[in-house]
């Protein structure tokens, strides 16, 4: 993590990778803290790392952030496939992947800016710590429904997206006992499972299933055959985008046609209904809630650890800090460097605490 000391007047700011609520919160709270704190002038770059190689930055003042702090989604925009090390371009009637962050960082020195808060996860952050190597001053706030971002204990835009399948599976419960089926219900993550952990304990989930621990089949059913025996004539399993059973591999499916479309996951829930089904004889469904994690008005926790995320970013750059990223440790806000994120992810141990609760209680990991 290193240090300068040279004068800032402008910065940039961008949102990168996946949709999340409190991208917006952020925004505030770095575009305010710089120009009421600090007086500064801010930038939004548009569209993420896609801006900053387009050079397609616009000015933000109060007024341009006033009343956001509830809003979904990103009032600059984001992009999950610009990468300035790595960018696709025609050259000569061809196709080419060509380094453009040279050419990206002048962009910035052009519009007069020295210095930059990069929100995004584990990829973003990963091109955010380059850059810096490169001598960009920089600093990375987390952001990721999945929370699988090292270094940090919580990622903004979780909660949100685990009380939105929370509320969700709660939902799914009513429908579950008055036709007693077996409701499977998916949720993201590829390959962290904390929200099908938190979301799945949360609301009483009978089976909760994710990346970290592959499942067995024959176990999943045995348990759901063991509560129909017992009288409980439905069951809920809550399964993340990419768990797997024992000795497979995660669902994913692309564009034949298309080489640029890249690998997704998704399908594992109805992969799941048909084989319990086809081994239990009893009725499945399935629910993919997808996007609808992504979306919304942001809970007050994310809304007040967004906030916390945008001061403390703007304030490390005035103090010299580049090279980082705030995290939150604890109920403490503190950085870490860059270069120890990048590259990483954040799974669940077995020793989970909350996963050894919901043991305790009776729930299932299909092991």
């Amino acid at each position: 993590m290193a240090k300068t000391k040279p004068a800032i007047s402008a910065i940039g700011v961008l949102t990168n990778g996946g949709d999340c609520p409190g991208l917006n919160a952020v925004i505030r709270a770095v575009s305010k803290t710089a120009i009421m704190q600090y007086g500064l002038t801010v930038f939004g770059i548009e569209d993420g790392y896609l801006g900053l190689i387009q050079n397609r930055m616009r000015l933000l003042d109060t007024a341009d952030v006033s009343n956001i702090l509830t809003q979904g989604g990103t009032i600059i925009g984001t992009s999950n496939t610009a990468n300035p090390f790595g960018f696709q371009l025609t050259v000569n009637g061809k196709d080419s992947i060509v380094d453009v962050s040279d050419m990206a960082i002048r962009n910035l020195k052009k519009r007069g800016i020295d210095a930059l808060v990069c929100i995004g996860g584990d990829g973003s952050q990963s091109i955010a710590s380059k850059l810096a190597k490169k001598g960009l001053r920089i600093i990375g706030v987390p952001k990721t429904i999945d929370n699988d971002l090292f270094g940090t204990d919580r990622t903004f835009g979780f909660d949100t997206a685990v009380f939105i399948a929370t509320e969700a599976i709660d939902r799914v419960h009513t429908t579950a006992s008055s036709h007693h089926r077996v409701m499977i219900v998916e949720v993201m993550g590829r390959n962290a499972g904390w929200i099908a952990l938190h979301a799945g304990t949360a609301s009483g989930a009978d089976v909760i299933l994710i990346p970290e621990i592959p499942y067995d089949l024959k176990t999943v059913c045995k348990y759901i055959l063991r509560r129909s025996r017992y009288g409980k004539r439905f069951s809920i399993v809550v399964v993340s985008e990419g768990a797997r059973p024992r000795g497979g591999k995660q669902i994913s499916h692309y564009d034949k046609n298309d080489p640029n479309f890249p690998m997704r996951l998704g399908g594992i829930g109805q992969q799941l209904a048909a084989d319990i089904s086809q081994k239990t004889q009893l009725e499945c469904r399935a629910i993919i809630l997808g996007h609808v994690q992504r979306g919304g008005t942001p809970t007050p926790f994310d809304r007040a650890l967004a906030t916390r995320f945008g001061y403390e970013a703007v304030r490390l750059l005035m103090n010299g800090c580049t090279g980082c990223m705030v995290a939150l440790r604890g109920d403490k806000i503190s950085s870490v460097s860059l270069e120890s994120v990048a590259g990483k992810q954040k799974t669940i141990r077995s020793s989970n605490h909350l996963m050894a609760a919901a043991k305790a209680v009776g729930t299932s990991f299909g092991v």
